[in-house]
C-alpha cells in the first residue's frame, strides 16, 4: 500500500517538528509548513491524503484555509488549536473540518485521531454497496450521501459526526459504552485517554438541535451514551 501523504500547518516550528517526527514513526510521509498560503499552494500542487491545520497561523488563516480548500477537496482536515472555545470548535467543524484538536494535546492522541480517520474511510470504501436509510424520530440518515437531514434540511455533520451518530442510531434499542464508540467509529486499537466522544456528542446536540430536531442523545453517566426519540 502506498505512504499516505499528510501536510502540517502551525507557524510554531517545534510543534510541527514534534507532530512530524510521531507521524514518521507511524509510517506517513509528512511534509511542514509555517503558514496558510504555503500549504494551500503546495496542495494544490500536489494534493495530500490529510491536513493537520493550526488556526491562528500568518497570510491564510486555518478558517479561512479548511474553507478554500473543502470547496475543492473532501480530503481529511484536522485542526490544532489554541483557541478551545466551544464556538471556535463549532466554527472548525462547520467549515468541514473532520476534527478539532485544543492545544497542548498528546502527540500521541493526534496519531491515534490520524489513524481512525483513515480507518474509518477504508473502512466506507469496504461497506457494501446496498445500504439503508434510517429514520428515528424526525432524522432521516443516509448512508450514501452521509448526510443527516431534519424535515428535509441538511444537519451539516462531518464525516466523524455522521458516522457516530449512524452507529448510536442502528443500536438505538441500547445505551453504547465510549470504548465501544471509540473502537467502532473511530477506530482506536488501544485504550486511549481521549474527550473525542463527549466533545463530539455535543457538537452533534448542538447542530441538531439547531435544526430543530427532537432526537436526543442521552448520557449514560459513567458508561456512555443512547439514543432517544422512538422509532
Amino acid at each position: 500500500m502506498d505512504k499516505k501523504l499528510i501536510y502540517i500547518a502551525d507557524d510554531e516550528v517545534n510543534i510541527c517538528n514534534i507532530i512530524k517526527s510521531f507521524l514518521l514513526k507511524e509510517g506517513y510521509e509528512v511534509e511542514t509548513f509555517n503558514n496558510g498560503r504555503s500549504i494551500l499552494e503546495a496542495f494544490n500542487a500536489k494534493p495530500a491524503d490529510m491536513l493537520v491545520i493550526d488556526i491562528m497561523m500568518p497570510q491564510i488563516d486555518g478558517f479561512s484555509l479548511c474553507s478554500t480548500i473543502r470547496q475543492k477537496s473532501p480530503v481529511p482536515i484536522i485542526i490544532v488549536s489554541a483557541k478551545d472555545t466551544e464556538p471556535d470548535k463549532i466554527a472548525g467543524l462547520a467549515l468541514g473540518s473532520d476534527d478539532y484538536l485544543t492545544k497542548p494535546f498528546s502527540p500521541m492522541e493526534l496519531v491515534a485521531r490520524v489513524k481512525s480517520i483513515f480507518r474509518r474511510i477504508e473502512m466506507d470504501k469496504s461497506k457494501a454497496v446496498v445500504s439503508h436509510i434510517v429514520r428515528i424520530s424526525d432524522i432521516l440518515i443516509n448512508p450514501d450521501t452521509k448526510q443527516v437531514e431534519c424535515d428535509g434540511k441538511n444537519v451539516g455533520l462531518t464525516g466523524m459526526e455522521f458516522s457516530l451518530l449512524h452507529y448510536l442510531a442502528e443500536n438505538k434499542t441500547r445505551a453504547v459504552s465510549r470504548s465501544e464508540l471509540l473502537d467502532k467509529v473511530w477506530g482506536f486499537e488501544n485504550e486511549v485517554e481521549t474527550r473525542a466522544t463527549d466533545d463530539m456528542i455535543k457538537r452533534i446536540r448542538k447542530k441538531l438541535s439547531d435544526a430543530g430536531s427532537h432526537l436526543k442523545i442521552e448520557t449514560v453517566w459513567g458508561f456512555g451514551f443512547k439514543i432517544q426519540g422512538g422509532e
